[in-house]
């Protein structure tokens, strides 16, 4: 890319934030007209801004999609098209999910501290525009080139948004001398549960761009193994999803079994995604070795020692798997060429003659 087409790109990015900022300003105002309103809370400007938000948010991801990768597909097979199709789809709900939940956080913190402020409709519209402007850019740089580095990190920050929400807003506020899933219980239990659906919608978009750097490196021979670690990833965000489907307090059973299912399929996808890499990285074999040694340690500390509890332990397990994936995702990206591969089959699997 030359210069003139990044400063081209450029020109465009700055009008999407405007138009974002102006478009999020008048729908907040229509939608906040009236009495004036706290920040956070029953009947505040909160809602209604994270709503407008991520709208915005996902149209402008779209809109640049559109723009900037819709060449990708004119030689690619069905499949390789379905496959891309579905991926975008995905992400366009994750990005409204995390432009919703980052307002809502935001409001929520604001919230505390400025008690008592109410802003009348321009105020809440001129608030609702700016977290528009700021999602819409974001999103619509993303559209761009978004790469499987930058889907594990969006992975991280919108659980970590998630979770801290729910933390703000959980019923009981001794949730955590329990565990994590705790925050899935009450009327609000469904930022909690919601965060765990969309991260597991996340996981299966990553496996995706993590099948799409693999068959980059590798090409159509190994499109079989491919497929496997894809599903597999699959299959982990779907187990994911369930937990936040099913909360502890309804069904208990079921939950405990996508939990586990989760941490399983996780340690499933990880190894055979490491096993079809044509090349087994050092810092990545180190990676997996420490983690390895630190969740031995992090078991035998809570379960023969009782040093700490089932919460703590969780935050572990999670940190040290995203730590992880973060390494994985990051080496695809120096070895995974950057232009798009289209198959030459027509299916992944060949056909017998």
């Amino acid at each position: 890319m030359n210069t003139e087409q990044k400063m081209a790109q450029e020109s465009r990015a700055i009008w999407t934030t405007v138009i974002c900022f102006i478009v999020g300003t008048g729908a907040g105002t229509l939608m906040l007209w009236g009495n004036p309103r706290p920040i956070a809370g029953d009947g505040s400007v909160g809602l209604p801004a994270a709503f407008t938000a991520a709208v915005i948010a996902a149209a402008s991801f779209v809109v640049s999609t559109f723009l900037y990768r819709r060449g990708e597909h004119a030689a690619m097979p069905r499949w390789q098209i379905v496959i891309s199709s579905v991926s975008a789809v995905a992400l366009t709900i994750a990005f409204a999910a995390v432009t919703a939940l980052g307002v809502l956080l935001a409001s929520e913190v604001l919230g505390v501290g400025l008690q008592g402020l109410e802003l009348p409709a321009l105020g809440g519209g001129i608030i609702t525009g700016v977290a528009g402007a700021i999602a819409g850019r974001l999103a619509f740089d993303a559209g761009i080139g978004l790469t499987t580095s930058d889907l594990a990190t969006l992975l991280f920050s919108f659980l970590i948004i998630g979770t801290l929400f729910a933390m703000l807003t959980a019923a009981d506020p001794r949730w955590w001398e329990l565990n994590f899933s705790q925050l899935g219980i009450g009327v609000r239990g469904w930022a909690f549960n919601g965060t765990l659906v969309v991260a597991g919608i996340l996981i299966i978009t990553v496996g995706m761009y993590i099948g799409r750097d693999l068959h980059r490196m590798r090409g159509d021979d190994s499109l079989g193994k491919i497929a496997a670690v894809v599903l597999l990833w699959a299959a982990t965000g779907v187990a994911l999803a369930g937990v936040g489907f099913f909360p502890i307090a309804e069904i208990l059973v079921v939950h405990n079994i996508a939990a586990v299912s989760t941490l399983v399929l996780f340690v499933a996808a990880g190894t055979t995604t490491t096993a079809v890499m044509p090349k087994r990285p050092l810092p990545l074999l180190l990676t997996t070795t420490g983690v390895a040694l630190m969740l031995v340690v992090a078991f035998v500390l809570a379960d023969a020692f009782h040093l700490y509890s089932l919460t703590v332990l969780e935050a572990i397990v999670i940190g040290l798997g995203l730590l992880w994936l973060t390494t994985l995702v990051r080496i695809l990206a120096v070895f995974a060429p950057q232009a798009a591969r289209p198959s030459a089959r027509g299916a992944v699997r060949r056909r017998a003659r």
